[in-house]
């Protein structure tokens, strides 16, 4: 694991380009700096970004049957986390960071931005979202449920956490001084 700058990020994302289609969002449900090879892009309790690779189009074993052309990133946390029948979720004793939620977003707006792709809910997705469609998510067998939910800093407001990535960084695409 290396530690890296949203500037190394964008460099990656511009070797990256034409090779990568879809970001895949989750957490590690791991401690924090507990970082795991699976990822490409581990984003720890600070907001510091660290990669497992050089080369963001090596295949990772992040999302079942979604490796390939895409790029896994994953916050450090979650530990003992539990999502209950109606609707809560407790984040565990590794709770979700601002830091870490700002800078996730961070990175999908850079990756975005230079490998040419939307920060939609069709190109940017959490595993939560992509598990429901596979059969294996929140809506089925609840096997796989990564920021299903986020809290929305600075409220702290509990919200779909696809949702809050995303509009953070189509926000931080809006304000690139911000980067």
């Amino acid at each position: 694991m290396r530690k890296v700058t949203l500037e190394e990020i964008r460099e990656m994302a511009r070797r990256a380009k034409g090779g990568i289609r879809k970001i895949y969002l989750h957490w590690t449900a791991g401690n924090y700096s507990q970082f795991f090879e699976d990822y490409h892009i581990s984003i720890d309790y600070d907001g510091s970004i660290y990669v497992s690779t050089d080369d963001l189009t090596e295949v990772k074993a992040h999302t079942w049957r979604r490796n390939t052309g895409a790029i896994g990133i994953a916050m450090c946390c979650c530990l003992d986390a539990v999502a209950y029948a109606d609707g809560r979720v407790d984040f565990g004793s590794v709770p979700p960071t601002a830091p870490m939620v700002d800078s996730m977003a961070k990175v999908v707006a850079v990756l975005c931005e230079e490998l040419g792709i939307s920060v939609d809910y069709y190109s940017v997705m959490t595993h939560a979202e992509a598990a429901d469609i596979d059969g294996y998510g929140p809506s089925s067998t609840f096997e796989r449920w990564d920021l299903l939910l986020l809290p929305d800093f600075p409220s702290d407001e509990v919200r779909n956490g696809g949702d809050v990535i995303r509009g953070k960084a189509i926000w931080f695409q809006n304000h690139k001084e911000q980067l």
